[in-house]
């Protein structure tokens, strides 16, 4: 069976004989520091863009406006329907369509003759353009 001998020697336990060896190399950490500076900034600008809205960045709807365009539209109700199925609803605002999924819709209830702004994108359905609203937010009623 083999022995187990301690050191008979001294240990010198002072801070300069204790040394750890480095994780990263210069490179390494260089690389490290400009790639957490990089996550920084984009979380500030996620938070700012957040703060700001996406209104900020609609232009107002027109018959110019393009398939994909993020609008904004205010004006009067003019008609309300909801769909037969997925429970949508479908507002003619001006006479302009804008389309609420259900998802979108929840409880809130528009009627007709109701002032209201909207914030959606461009999209062309049956050959015509319409509205399309993304979230509960992006619609209210106004005073």
């Amino acid at each position: 069976m083999p022995r187990i001998v301690a050191a008979s020697y001294p240990i010198d336990l002072s801070e300069s004989a204790i040394t750890f060896p480095t994780v990263l190399e210069p490179q390494e950490r260089t690389a490290f520091l400009l790639l957490l500076a990089v996550c920084l900034i984009v979380a500030g600008a996620h938070l700012v863009l957040t703060g700001i809205g996406k209104a900020a960045f609609a232009s107002p709807y027109s018959t110019q406006s393009r398939e994909g365009d993020l609008v904004s539209l205010q004006g009067t109700v003019e008609r309300v329907t909801i769909t037969e199925s997925g429970n949508h609803q479908i507002l003619r605002v001006d006479g302009i369509p804008v389309f609420i999924p259900a998802s979108a819709r929840g409880d809130f209830q528009i009627l007709e003759g109701d002032r209201v702004a909207v914030l959606g994108t461009v999209q062309t359905y049956l050959g015509e353009k319409e509205i399309v609203v993304q979230a509960r937010g992006d619609i209210r009623v106004l005073p």
